[in-house]
């Protein structure tokens, strides 16, 4: 009988002791958010830029992001753009990247005539899944992510960005 109790007690320590090991290892790796899944998504794809040229956007994995998706169309987008490309100048080595719900040949009009100088690509209108995986359920523009190092999102903005808030955001990364 005693020896059943030590058997009992063993196997009850050792459940203790998986279900400890299993939570402190699910707490070292926390399972990525909806909108890092998306991130990663976005950037495992290949998109035309402005110019035409296809590109892999996984070469911008593993560095600080501030991801833009607008349109052409889109009053508050346009507001933003200039300032974006005069903070692209600020913010190195983060890199601001322009997602596009419009066609190529506006976009490219566009880049020329408002010189902006960060990297545009066209998702065209596949950009509105991208939106919905980002949170942005409403598909409104302009939508913005700030993405760490790290490749996870540290925030995210649901139109006109507020430039103050985002570079104290950035100086968080």
């Amino acid at each position: 009988m005693k020896k059943l109790k030590n058997v009992i007690l063993l196997a009850v320590v050792a459940v203790i002791c998986v279900g400890v090991g299993i939570y402190a290892s699910h707490r070292a790796h926390p399972a990525d958010s909806p909108e890092t899944l998306a991130l990663n998504q976005l950037l495992s794809q290949s998109m035309p830029d402005a110019s035409g040229q296809t590109q892999s956007l996984a070469q911008y994995k593993g560095r600080p992001l501030v991801v833009n998706f607008w349109a052409t169309w889109c009053g508050p987008c346009v507001e933003e753009m200039p300032e974006l490309t005069a903070l692209q100048q600020e913010i190195a080595p983060v890199q601001i990247l322009g997602i596009g719900v419009d066609s190529q040949e506006n976009i490219a009009k566009f880049a020329q005539k408002y010189q902006i100088r960060y990297p545009l690509f066209v998702a065209g209108t596949g950009a509105t899944d991208l939106l919905r995986q980002f949170g942005n359920q409403a598909g409104g523009l302009p939508f913005t992510a700030l993405v760490g190092k790290d490749g996870k999102v540290k925030k995210v903005y649901l139109g006109r960005i507020k430039f103050d808030e985002l570079r104290a955001d950035l100086s968080k990364l």
